[in-house]
C-alpha cells in the first residue's frame, strides 16, 4: 500500500491480510453510511485495486477517499456473491451502485378454486346457488395462495382487465363475488350480452362449467391450437348428435377463439414464456424495457430507470476493468436488473436480450429459481420482432423521461430563482407541503408531501392523525401537524448547537415550506416555527386566486414580505402547484380511508366474498357488531352457523 495513503494503518492492514477467495466486499464512510457494494472472485485482488490506484479527481477516487470501514464476506462460489451482493444493493440501497427501484407488485388473473362439480342439475332461479362449484375469473395483486391458480404476471393492470374480458367474451366465464352470486334471482346483464354463461340461475351445468374453466386455462398455458381443435370436435359431435342448439353455442365460443387468435397472432409462436428485455443508455440516464410473453401472448411492457447512475457508473466500469472482456455501460445496467430485478419473483427459461450477459449470471439465476435460464442475444424471426419491438419502447420512454427531468429541472430552477432561495445544487433543493383534510370536522388528517430531486419523493410522504381539537379547526390541525413534524427537529438542532456538534441529517430542515393556505395558515405556521426557533423565511402558503381559478395562486409569505402574484405560464407557480395538488390528493385519500374506518359497519363485512345479509347478521349478532368481528379469531368466526374454515380464514384476513 502507498505511504502517503490518507486511509488508517488498521483498514490498509484489513485489506492486505483479505484472503484470495469469492465474497461480497462493502465500504462504509465517516457517518456509517454505506456507499459501495461489490463481488469479487478474489477479495485480496479486487480490494487491494481500490487503495493501490491514483484515482485522481474521478467519482470513483471521490468514493474511495470517502472509505474508513470495510465489511467483508466470503462466499463459496462467485454465483453466491452474485446473488449476495445485489441482494444487498436491493436492502440497502449504497450511493454508489446502479440501483433498480423495487417496483415487482405486478398483477395477477385469478381463477379461484372450485369444489369438483356435481353431476345432479342446480336448482332453478338462482336459490341453493354454490358459488364453489364455479370458478370466478378476477384482477388480482398480492399474496398468492396454493389452492387458487394464478396466471401472470401481468406488466400492468390494463392487460390483466384485457385478459378478464377475453375469458368473458370467449369461455363466458363468471367475474362477479359469490356474496352477488348467490343470491341472484335471475341472470345479470353480462348474461344477455353473451360474456357469461349465468351458472347463477343454472343456464349451465358444473361439469360443462368446468369444462370452460379447464378450456380457460389451457388457452392461458399457451395451448390455444387444442383447445380450438377440441372445441371442433365437440361442436361436430352435438351436431352429429343433432343437438343443434348445443353444437351452435360451440360454433360461437370457436368463432370468438379463432378471432382472438387472429388478433394475438399466436398461430405460428412456440414460445410460452419468454421475457423481452431491451436497455437505451442516452443524457447520464438509462432505460430498461421488459416486455412478457405468457402462454404465447405478448402481454405488454413496463420500463424501469435506474438511480443514481451516474454516480454508479464510473465506479462499477472500475470494477468491472479487471474482467477478460470490458462491459459495456448497456451490459452492467442490463446485469444489473436482471440480478435485482429476478430476486424474490417468478422468471421465465427464456430471456430475449438486446446485450450480452455474463454465464455466470445466467448460472446464478439457474440456480436461484431452480430452472435452466438461457438467454438468446440476437434472436430471429418472431423473437426479433419482439426485441425490436422492446428496443423502441426503450427509446421512446427514455426520451420521455428525459424531457420531463429537463422540464421538471427548468421548475426548479424558476421556484429557486423567483423565491430567490439559498440552494447551490438545485438536485438538492427540498421542499416539504401541509393540507388538512376532513368532512365537516370527521376524520381530520394532516399531510405532508417532500419534493426533493426534481421529483415527488413518495416514500418519504407521511399521515397525521389531527385529535384534541375542535372538529372543523383547521388552524388547530396546522398548529398541531407542524409542532409534531417540526418539535424534534428543532430539539436535534439545539442539542447540537449546545454540543457543537453538526446536526445529523434527520434534524435538516426543508429549504422551503409550504402551506396550502392564504394568511391564516400561514400566521399559525409563524406562530410555531417562532416558538420553536427556527426561521420563518422558510414558510410560504399558497393562498387561493380570485373565484378559485388555478394559476391565480399567491405567495404569502411569514416573514413581512409583500404576497408575490407570479404569472399564470410562470414556471415556477406551476412547481407550487403541483406540489399543493399533490398534499391535497395525499390528504384527502389519507381522510377517507380513515372516515371508512371510523364508519365501519355492516357494508365492510357485506364486501367480502361469500358474506351476505344472513351470515352478516349472525355474525353481528354473534360478536355484538363489527368491532367485535374484526377482534374475533379465525377459530371464533368458524364457530358462527354457515361460516366455513376457509370463509372464517377469507374473513380474518378482510379484516386484518
Amino acid at each position: 500500500m502507498p505511504d502517503d495513503s490518507p486511509h488508517s494503518p488498521a483498514l490498509l492492514h484489513e485489506v492486505a491480510s483479505l484472503p484470495n477467495l469469492p465474497g461480497v466486499y462493502r465500504y462504509f464512510d465517516a457517518d456509517g453510511a454505506l456507499l459501495y457494494v461489490g463481488k469479487a472472485n478474489s477479495l485480496k485482488k479486487r480490494v487491494s485495486s481500490y487503495f493501490q490506484k491514483n484515482h485522481g479527481g474521478t467519482r470513483i477516487g471521490h468514493m474511495v477517499g470517502k472509505i474508513v470501514r470495510m465489511e467483508t464476506t466470503v462466499v463459496r462460489s462467485e454465483a453466491e456473491a452474485l446473488l449476495l451482493e445485489n441482494n444487498l444493493i436491493k436492502t440497502l440501497q449504497p450511493k454508489y451502485n446502479i440501483l433498480f427501484r423495487d417496483d415487482k407488485s405486478y398483477p395477477y388473473l385469478k381463477m379461484t378454486a372450485a369444489l369438483p362439480p356435481a353431476d345432479a342439475p342446480r336448482p332453478a332461479g338462482g336459490q341453493g346457488a354454490q358459488p364453489l362449484h364455479f370458478s370466478r375469473v378476477a384482477y388480482y395483486r398480492g399474496g398468492v395462495e396454493k389452492k387458487h391458480h394464478y396466471f401472470g404476471p401481468y406488466p400492468s393492470a390494463w392487460a390483466v382487465k384485457e385478459a378478464v374480458l377475453l375469458m368473458q367474451k370467449v369461455f363466458r366465464l363468471r367475474t362477479c363475488e359469490d356474496s352477488v352470486f348467490s343470491n341472484r334471482t335471475r341472470p345479470c346483464l353480462l348474461y344477455q350480452i353473451k360474456r357469461c354463461s349465468g351458472p347463477c340461475v343454472g343456464h349451465i351445468s358444473p361439469v360443462d362449467y368446468a369444462l370452460d374453466v379447464a378450456n380457460a386455462q389451457r388457452f392461458l398455458q399457451g395451448d390455444a391450437q387444442d383447445v380450438l381443435r377440441d372445441l371442433e370436435a365437440r361442436m361436430m359431435a352435438h351436431a352429429e348428435r343433432l343437438e343443434f342448439e348445443q353444437a351452435a353455442e360451440l360454433r360461437n365460443q370457436v368463432a370468438a377463439l379463432s378471432s382472438v387468435l387472429h388478433q394475438q397472432s399466436v398461430d405460428n409462436v412456440s414460445d410460452r414464456d419468454v421475457d423481452i428485455l431491451a436497455v437505451k443508455v442516452q443524457g447520464g440516464r438509462a432505460c430498461v424495457n421488459l416486455a412478457m410473453v405468457r402462454g404465447g401472448r405478448h402481454l405488454g411492457d413496463r420500463p424501469y430507470f435506474p438511480a443514481q447512475l451516474e454516480a454508479a457508473a464510473s465506479v462499477d466500469e472500475d470494477a468491472s476493468s479487471d474482467a477478460a472482456t470490458p462491459r459495456s455501460l448497456e451490459q452492467r445496467v442490463l446485469e444489473a436488473f436482471l440480478a435485482q430485478h429476478y430476486i424474490g419473483i417468478p422468471m421465465p427459461g427464456v430471456l430475449v436480450i438486446s446485450e450480452p450477459v455474463d454465464k455466470g449470471l445466467l448460472e446464478a439465476l439457474s440456480e436461484q429459481h431452480g430452472i435452466r435460464v438461457t438467454a438468446v442475444h440476437q434472436p430471429r424471426e418472431q423473437r426479433r420482432a419482439w426485441l425490436d419491438m422492446a428496443q423502441t419502447n426503450a427509446a421512446l420512454q427514455l426520451a420521455r423521461l428525459l424531457s420531463e427531468e429537463g422540464s421538471q429541472q427548468a421548475r426548479t430552477r424558476a421556484l429557486v430563482q423567483a423565491l430567490d432561495l439559498a440552494v447551490e445544487v438545485l438536485e438538492d433543493l427540498r421542499i416539504e407541503c401541509f393540507d388538512i383534510s376532513h368532512t365537516a370536522g370527521e376524520a381530520t388528517q394532516a399531510s405532508c408531501v417532500v419534493f426533493s430531486g426534481h421529483s415527488m419523493q413518495s416514500a418519504q410522504y407521511r399521515r397525521y392523525n389531527i385529535e384534541g381539537i375542535t372538529p372543523g379547526d383547521d388552524y388547530a390541525a396546522m398548529r398541531q401537524v407542524l409542532t409534531r413534524r417540526y418539535g424534534k427537529v428543532a430539539q436535534a438542532q439545539a442539542q447540537a448547537r449546545v454540543q457543537g456538534e453538526t446536526p445529523p441529517p434527520a434534524a435538516r430542515m426543508p429549504d422551503l415550506v409550504l402551506v396550502d393556505g392564504g394568511r391564516g395558515q400561514v400566521s399559525m405556521a409563524r406562530e410555531v416555527f417562532e416558538s420553536l426557533g427556527l426561521d420563518l423565511g422558510l414558510i410560504v402558503g399558497v393562498e387561493k386566486g380570485e373565484g378559485r381559478k388555478v394559476g391565480l395562486e399567491e405567495l404569502v409569505f411569514a416573514d413581512g414580505r409583500s404576497k408575490v402574484a407570479l404569472p399564470p405560464d410562470s414556471a415556477a407557480l406551476m412547481l407550487v402547484a403541483q406540489i399543493r395538488d399533490e398534499a391535497h390528493r395525499f390528504a384527502i385519500t389519507g381522510m377517507r380511508q380513515k372516515r371508512a374506518k371510523v364508519r365501519m359497519g355492516g357494508g365492510e363485512l357485506e364486501s367480502i366474498a361469500g358474506i351476505g345479509p344472513k351470515r352478516r347478521a349472525r355474525l353481528l349478532q354473534r360478536f355484538g357488531g363489527v368491532r367485535g368481528v374484526a377482534q374475533a379469531s379465525a377459530q371464533d368466526l368458524a364457530s358462527v352457523e354457515g361460516i366455513s374454515r376457509e370463509l372464517a380464514d377469507e374473513i380474518y384476513r378482510a379484516l386484518h
